[in-house]
């Protein structure tokens, strides 16, 4: 599968995560982002928290890669390590406290960024 395919199903799958807290508490990561980026014009000090940049600028380290005409592979790996902090937290967040939606909303993030690591591996050789 085309590295360009992967990056971009790596950037919509890290959309799909699921957050839930509280009692009636709950969040998709796309209407998260959508409110982050507009905090971003507005508040940006109300943003600046570790495990929301390092997504957000993995994201748009993705995004930039889908416009390279050979996507490169440091920056693919930089942006998938920014996504992951946020999705393997949220993973292990699902099987700490069984919740499997928060679980079963990061797996599909996992398996891509795995296909990725083992597609860029099969064409380092």
């Amino acid at each position: 599968m085309s590295i360009k395919i992967l990056n971009f199903l790596a950037i919509l799958t890290s959309l799909l995560g699921y957050l839930e807290w509280g009692k009636d508490k709950k969040l998709w990561l796309f209407q998260a982002e959508s409110e982050i980026i507009s905090k971003l014009f507005t508040n940006p000090s109300s943003v600046i928290h570790p495990l929301i940049i390092l997504p957000l600028i993995g994201q748009i380290l993705l995004l930039f890669t889908l416009f390279q005409k050979s996507p490169s592979k440091i920056l693919t790996f930089l942006s998938l390590g920014g996504l992951g902090v946020l999705l393997v937290f949220l993973f292990f967040i699902g099987i700490i406290s069984f919740n499997l939606k928060i679980l079963f909303s990061t797996i599909p993030f996992l398996i891509v960024a795995y296909l990725i690591i083992n597609n860029q591996i099969k064409t380092n050789r």
